[in-house]
């Protein structure tokens, strides 16, 4: 400071200055080291609070300007015990409040209460308001207007106990309000908080080993903006047009100027000769168009790179750098599960591809940051607002573990003379025929077993690591004892054939559903979801909840065959169940996608699964509706069609029934409605009396395609489900 401003500000007070930052609850050492770089003394941290006192406005100024966490500074006009609101309206009058404000201005007054007498922080404001207003009158005959708004002065009285400081606030509107904000998502991230993620993951003080800071859900872009402008030694306040000193009587004008113009000097001297690189990537088109304008708002276009990218596409940009990340939390139940997969499908694509890089992550669910092979090495507990988080800040410690390539079952024969030995020999005979498509194909979930003896008669299914057993119901003409026996014998066979622990062993037993029935749960405890792999994509299955697991296998080539053809198109999933088709035309480069479904249930489920496989956001959208009503209201075209309707359902609320044999028509005339011209419409169904009505061949291109669309291992049962491709007929179809 040059010799003239040190000897005006020394001169104004010889009783020293008391001040106070607040911050979030975390933050005060940062803050407190902020404090002492601006020159405070007797520095004092309190829980949400850092006070210090100085002989000048310097260190107030300097903390307004340059705090990067701190949320308001407040400057001490009074100190006094206020065991009654009384009380606060008399030590209130005896402060001039000339000195500080005139009649022509506007003011508002905040109230903070712990711990107090005083029966509401409201009602203690208005008593401060009453004093200030009263005053100016009895003193000037006018009295200042209060603006709770946008005021000239912002007054704040705390109370803890019966003490009480009534301060101005230097800073006015909170400081994380920096200036560059100017478009907004959903719950976005404080620029003070933002900035301590930044210090405490450790990045700014490794950028040379690390030159890439990479967030792949960035939202607006505050981490890498907040990152990007502590590199560059720019003062968080330098674009922010006003703070709260400058409608004060006491504003040092001088001092302020001076202050900026060696902010600027330091901005320019502290400008990187090289930038690291800054990325950010979110899945959603609009934060991405927020984040871009804030970038440009911050002076950063030419230094932050922000994407529209899903995290299933998330790849390292570089050999060395650091994700730093403020991931969605999910504040409802079904939220929190898709959140939990998010984190999982976010853990995967750090452990595959960012070996050796530095991973801060910071959640308010620290319970699903199951990250294998990650060693947490720090954390810090913060809050976001009213919620609890943590910053989990670690290091991939070993490169990722390769996957298996296929089920790696190995089918032991039993010794001879063994019971069950046909339908050991039955289940070695099956896996012998379907091994080298397994192998070949990466094979993770198969049907082994489908009643091929009528003994056995029931369904054996491979889901990676876990084997389900569907007992089909015998005939009122068999023995009960006896089907029991049998089914306790094919279980002991399977367990010793396939080496599988009880553990890993499911069996449900199925019968005809009817009406309300089809989806009832098998359980009243809620089982527990289990990932498996198909493909290039992961799902969850529950072995225990209901009859079918979430994944029909049967139709695994028509998934393959939706991720083929989805690549730039839109996608429609009608009955959508758990969003299998979906995540796979995601995968296959789908623009866009649809699912349609009935069930809360089944949604919640295929929102899971598409973020375990690392997709969502606005691009994919659920839609809980029947499927028949939602058709006679869309307007939408889609290039790809699904549409793979229950052989029978009731509509939940409803006396109506959906029945595919009756209504098959119907329903595939208002879907086709909603098919561009090029498009193509896959219908499939399991009913095995299901016979296609012929007009739909009159107004459409029509192709059965069952034939193809039955994999190896249900080869045996032909009539698993028919399937069939529909088109718009062209100028020479007609």
């Amino acid at each position: 400071m040059s010799p003239a401003v040190r000897s005006q500000t020394r001169t104004r007070k010889s009783k020293p200055l008391l001040f106070t930052a607040t911050c979030a609850t975390g933050l005060e050492q940062l803050v407190s080291e902020e404090i002492a770089a601006c020159g405070g003394q007797n520095i004092q941290v309190k829980p949400g609070a850092v006070n210090w006192n100085s002989s000048t406005l310097e260190s107030g100024y300097r903390a307004c300007l340059w705090s990067r966490f701190a949320s308001r500074i407040l400057l001490e006009l009074a100190r006094f015990d206020a065991p009654d609101t009384d009380a606060v309206y008399g030590h209130t009058d005896k402060v001039l409040w000339d000195e500080h404000l005139s009649v022509k201005k506007t003011f508002a007054v905040h109230s903070t209460l712990v711990n107090a007498a005083l029966p509401h922080s409201q009602f203690a404001a208005l008593r401060v308001k009453d004093a200030i207003v009263d005053q100016f009158r009895r003193r000037f005959g006018k009295r200042p207007d209060v603006n709770t708004l946008n005021p000239d002065i912002r007054l704040n009285l705390h109370v803890e106990g019966t003490g009480a400081s009534l301060a101005l606030d230097l800073s006015g509107d909170s400081l994380h309000r920096r200036g560059y904000r100017v478009a907004t998502g959903e719950a976005p991230l404080k620029e003070t908080l933002a900035a301590a993620l930044v210090r405490f993951s450790g990045w700014l003080e490794q950028v040379e080993e690390e030159p890439v800071l990479l967030d792949p859900m960035c939202g607006g872009g505050t981490l890498l903006i907040e990152a990007a402008l502590m590199l560059a030694d720019s003062a968080p306040g330098l674009q922010r047009k006003r703070f709260g000193f400058m409608g004060w009587n006491k504003h040092d004008h001088k001092l302020w100027e001076f202050l900026i113009a060696e902010a600027l000097e330091r901005e320019a001297a502290g400008e990187p000769k090289e930038w690291p690189q800054f990325i950010g990537y979110d899945a959603d088109p609009r934060a991405v168009a927020a984040a871009r304008k804030n970038v440009i708002a911050a002076g950063l276009r030419d230094v932050i790179v922000i994407r529209h990218r899903q995290l299933a596409r998330l790849r390292n940009p570089g050999p060395a750098g650091c994700i730093l990340t403020n991931p969605p939390y999910g504040e409802r139940l079904s939220e929190k599960e898709a959140v939990r997969y998010l984190y999982r499908s976010l853990g995967r694509s750090y452990r595959n591809y960012f070996f050796g890089w530095r991973f801060a992550f910071f959640t308010a669910n620290p319970e699903f940051a199951d990250v294998p092979a990650v060693v947490w090495q720090k954390e810090y507990q913060l809050y976001n607002g009213p919620l609890k988080c943590r910053l989990l800040i670690g290091r991939e410690s070993r490169p990722a573990p390769s996957e298996p390539s296929w089920a790696q079952w190995q089918p032991q024969p039993l010794p001879s003379g063994s019971p069950g030995e046909d339908f050991a020999n039955r289940l070695l005979k099956n896996f012998a025929a379907l091994a080298e498509w397994i192998k070949r194909e990466g094979i993770h979930c198969f049907r082994l077993y489908d009643a091929d003896m009528p003994e056995y008669n029931l369904a054996v299914d491979c889901y990676g690591e876990w084997i389900q057993v569907q007992e089909y119901a015998a005939p009122a003409s068999v023995d009960a004892a006896k089907a029991e026996e049998r089914l306790q014998l094919a279980l002991a066979v399977l367990r010793e054939v396939m080496a599988v622990p009880h553990s890993r062993l499911f069996i449900k037993t199925r019968k005809r559903q009817k009406g309300s029935t089809q989806y009832q749960k098998k359980t009243t405890a809620r089982g527990q979801l289990h990932e498996v792999r198909e493909g290039e994509g992961r799902f969850l299955v529950n072995f225990t909840d209901y009859l079918d697991t979430g994944l029909f296998l049967d139709h695994r080539p028509i998934r393959s065959c939706i991720q083929e053809l989805a690549k730039g198109v839109t996608f429609l999933n009608l009955y959508g169940y758990t969003g299998a088709a979906t995540v796979f035309a995601a995968l296959g480069g789908a623009s866009s996608t649809v699912t349609v479904d009935a069930s809360e249930t089944y949604l919640a489920r295929a929102n899971a699964n598409l973020a375990l496989n690392g997709f969502g956001g606005p691009l994919h959208q659920l839609i809980e509706a029947d499927c028949m009503q939602w058709l006679k209201t869309n307007q939408e075209r889609f290039g790809l069609i699904f549409v793979d309707p229950p052989t029978f359902s009731n509509t939940r609320g409803s006396k109506d029934s959906f029945d595919v044999q009756r209504d098959h028509v119907a329903l595939l005339r208002l879907a086709m409605q909603r098919l561009s011209r090029g498009g193509l419409l896959i219908f499939s169904n399991n009913f095995r009396k299901f016979v296609l009505d012929e007009s739909l061949a009159a107004e459409f291109t029509v192709e059965e395609i069952s034939a193809d669309t039955i994999p190896p291992d249900f080869s045996r049962n032909q009539r698993i489900h028919r399937c069939w491709e529909l088109r718009h007929k062209t100028d020479s179809d007609q």
